[in-house]
């Protein structure tokens, strides 16, 4: 009877686990976004309910705007390059830019051919990684040149030339595949074609 009320108490925490965890994240972001023009509006005497949350967005709006054309994309160059300047705020701010560029498909890709998976560090453990280049050697074998990135930060990583028998494609586009490496697997496919 004890284990029967176990599984089914647990059965019930899991269930209801991530449902009170979305709506509690949504609202610490509402209640964020919503306290971002708090002051200002203290300041007018104005108290309406979501108008702080109204006016965020609107300025987010607006400053997507100002960085798209050519005199904020400049300025925005120019704090960038600022930020890059601090030590520890550099690390920090290249690491969420990395992965909000992943999120946004605004990743630097060019360099990339395509996604495969090898057996990395050793073998039976399979990895993403991206194909930079290809080479064939006097015997006629042919390479990848294999870049393999980090987790969640895939601008560090190691450089590996393998043989291509012994990679599998990933059946990934670039962009999937670096989303799939920024969540440390969270958004990898379901289904994979090794084996």
């Amino acid at each position: 009877m004890w284990a029967y009320f176990k599984r089914i108490t647990f059965a019930g925490i899991f269930a209801i686990v991530p449902i009170a965890l979305t709506f509690y994240i949504i609202k610490i972001i509402i209640v964020f976004l919503n306290q971002l023009t708090a002051p200002f509006l203290e300041r007018v005497q104005l108290e309406i309910p979501g108008l702080g949350l109204l006016l965020t967005i609107l300025i987010i709006f607006a400053l997507g705007i100002f960085v798209t054309n050519v005199l904020g994309r400049k300025l925005f160059y120019w704090a960038e390059k600022l930020i890059a300047s601090i030590p520890l705020v550099k690390n920090i701010y290249s690491t969420i830019k990395q992965i909000t560029n992943a999120f946004s498909g605004a990743v630097q890709t060019d360099n990339y051919q395509r996604v495969i998976y090898i057996q990395y560090p050793r073998p039976e453990l399979w990895t993403i990684s991206f194909v930079t280049g290809e080479s064939v050697d006097k015997s006629g074998v042919r390479y990848y040149h294999v870049f393999v990135p980090t987790t969640p930060n895939p601008t560090s990583g190691v450089f590996i030339i393998v043989p291509q028998h012994d990679a599998v494609d990933a059946e990934l586009t670039v962009e999937e595949g670096l989303k799939a490496v920024i969540s440390g697997g969270l958004l990898a496919p379901k289904r994979s074609p090794i084996g």
